[in-house]
């Protein structure tokens, strides 16, 4: 029988950071009375903002010698890269292309984060991206 040493072992990291952006629900594929009426007052002309709570969790093996899935700094500066940067204090519709012609739910900014974190960390790490748009509202994704 193998002892514990020669079992791979897997394990769940999650770095939490929070950046604040302001944005307006408005679907160019709708016409303005269909988006006032699906959207209601987050379709207002001028924006609102959040302040976004963002979870980043990565899963694979525990390796043996550094007893790490990953190192946390590695992924803190992912996270500053693909997060902070580009969307902190940021305007998501007017600041980042990709929200040109996407409208900028809680899901996209999630879809978001997901294809560009894939780009940044090693292949097949990244397990979850959970965002905090309020207290009561989470969206979590997983790249489905």
């Amino acid at each position: 029988m193998a002892g514990p040493a020669s079992v791979a072992r897997f394990g769940y990291i999650s770095r939490v950071e929070s950046f604040s952006a302001c944005h307006r629900l408005h679907s160019i594929a709708l016409s303005d009375e269909e988006n006032k009426e699906l959207y209601g007052k987050c379709n207002n002309p001028n924006g609102h903002g959040h302040n976004y709570k963002v979870e980043v969790t990565v899963r694979g093996k525990i390796d043996p010698k550094t007893g790490m899935v990953m190192n946390l700094t590695e992924l803190k500066k992912c996270i500053e890269e693909v997060i902070m940067i580009p969307l902190d204090h940021k305007n998501l519709d007017k600041d980042v292309p990709h929200f040109a012609n996407v409208v900028s739910t809680t899901e996209n900014v999630a879809v978001y984060i997901w294809d560009n974190m894939v780009k940044v960390l090693p292949p097949g790490l990244l397990h979850q991206i959970k965002i905090y748009e309020t207290d009561k509202n989470v969206v979590m994704y997983r790249g489905e």
